[in-house]
């Protein structure tokens, strides 16, 4: 299995993030880079590069855009997901984090804990969704698909 050596993304176009959402962000980015799995499928007849990979992740005419290039720039391939299948579960993640983030100043830790889980819920359904609608262009694991989600999350919440 491959991985991922450099992540973007690209937020030109997003509002600026709340520290809690750079938070997410910073944190993603350091962990995927830290250790992740991510491998492309022969497609076709076409070559595909061995990696590691540069991917650079957009959101373009209302699609999710990974454009996964080789580690010495050569582009690899790029695809387009629609983020409709996203969409209830991002809102749902960004919903259960505000709760948690409030919960954190005010409540005690058996209460946070309770929160906690149900946002690790949600966050591994939408790492599921991530996973599925990648089968065929990618091949992730599971923590990487997690992390990936995340930053979807970020991406999202801006677009």
């Amino acid at each position: 299995m491959s991985s991922i050596c450099q992540i973007e993304i690209d937020d030109r176009n997003l509002p600026p993030p709340t520290p809690e959402i750079e938070q997410e962000r910073k944190v993603a980015m350091f962990d995927l880079l830290e250790e992740n799995s991510f491998d492309l499928p022969a497609r076709d007849d076409r070559a595909v590069p061995d990696g590691p990979y540069h991917v650079s992740l957009s959101i373009r005419d209302k699609r999710l855009v990974f454009d996964v290039a080789a580690q010495d720039g050569g582009p690899a391939v790029e695809f387009h997901l629609s983020l409709s299948p996203f969409r209830q579960v991002v809102k749902d993640y960004w919903q259960i984090c505000e709760s948690y983030y409030e919960a954190v100043k005010n409540l005690p830790p058996s209460q946070i804990e309770t929160i906690d889980m149900a946002r690790r819920g949600i966050h591994d359904e939408g790492a599921r969704i991530l996973a599925e609608r990648l089968e065929g262009k990618a091949k992730v694991d599971n923590d990487t698909a997690r992390r990936l989600f995340t930053l979807i999350c970020v991406l999202h919440f801006g677009g």
